[in-house]
């Protein structure tokens, strides 16, 4: 199975204890995510569920129906159990299948966002593989249609295609050519919506509820449900994890 994230321009095209029930012990997890559960029951929810942390501060007047809607919601076992398919041990071996260019030619997380040149497969044990894809904008590969396109149409096991959206700008002009493509081709998709340590939650929250909204009423092919995400206080990741173990069948 395959799963796809698109970069865009510059960038990327890819209760709490108590409240919730107790962690019931029985899988085990990633030392990480143990972690996470030792949380206060408030950092705890901002972390795992971030949008349940930004429904805190909706006003009485909001139009229904925005972010109140939770299609995926999965359990703190259900999250525990999807930390392991991720997790990289002897019998489970996550593996980088395909070669890459980018500044020094290796396939580094920690290079700058939009110098992915060529398609990066992680093989996640033998469950499914992440494509890691160049995208649109200035940066992108003189192949891109031919290489990115082509893959979209004919790869008849892709379960999902993730759209990141930088959650500070908002759903620019090139990211609307990649929703196009999406929606053209008939592809079931996903908005992750990246930095969301970057912004107060004032202005979060009016980002997210505009996101949602153009999601609501201008697409078909989107996952009703956004997933707000943080690469540095890991906010919304565990979650997103267990969406990709879920519906890739990872956590029969």
């Amino acid at each position: 199975m395959a799963a796809t994230r698109l970069w865009h321009r510059t960038g990327r095209l890819l209760e709490i204890a108590s409240a919730f029930g107790p962690w019931p012990g029985v899988y085990s997890t990633s030392p990480a995510f143990a972690e996470v559960l030792r949380m206060p029951q408030k950092q705890l929810r901002k972390v795992v569920y971030p949008l349940r942390e930004l429904e805190q501060h909706l006003v009485t007047d909001s139009r229904p129906g925005l972010i109140e809607q939770r299609l995926f919601d999965p359990s703190l076992e259900d999250i525990g159990r999807a930390e392991s398919v991720f997790a990289a041990t002897v019998r489970n071996r996550i593996e980088y299948l395909s070669s890459a260019v980018r500044l020094d030619h290796a396939p580094s997380l920690r290079q700058p966002e939009g110098h992915t040149k060529k398609m990066n497969f992680f093989k996640v044990g033998k469950h499914f593989t992440l494509v890691d894809m160049p995208g649109y904008g200035y940066r992108a590969p003189e192949d891109f249609v031919d290489m990115v396109e082509t893959y979209l149409k004919e790869r008849n096991n892709l379960k999902r295609t993730f759209l990141l959206v930088d959650s500070v700008v908002g759903i620019t002009k090139l990211d609307n050519i990649a929703i196009e493509m999406c929606e053209e081709f008939a592809l079931p998709y996903v908005m992750i919506l990246t930095k969301i340590d970057k912004s107060s939650k004032g202005y979060l929250l009016k980002q997210v509820l505009q996101i949602q909204e153009f999601v609501n009423t201008q697409t078909q092919g989107c996952f009703p449900q956004l997933f707000p995400i943080s690469a540095v206080t890991y906010s919304g990741v565990h979650l997103l994890k267990c969406f990709i173990a879920d519906i890739t069948g990872s956590l029969k």
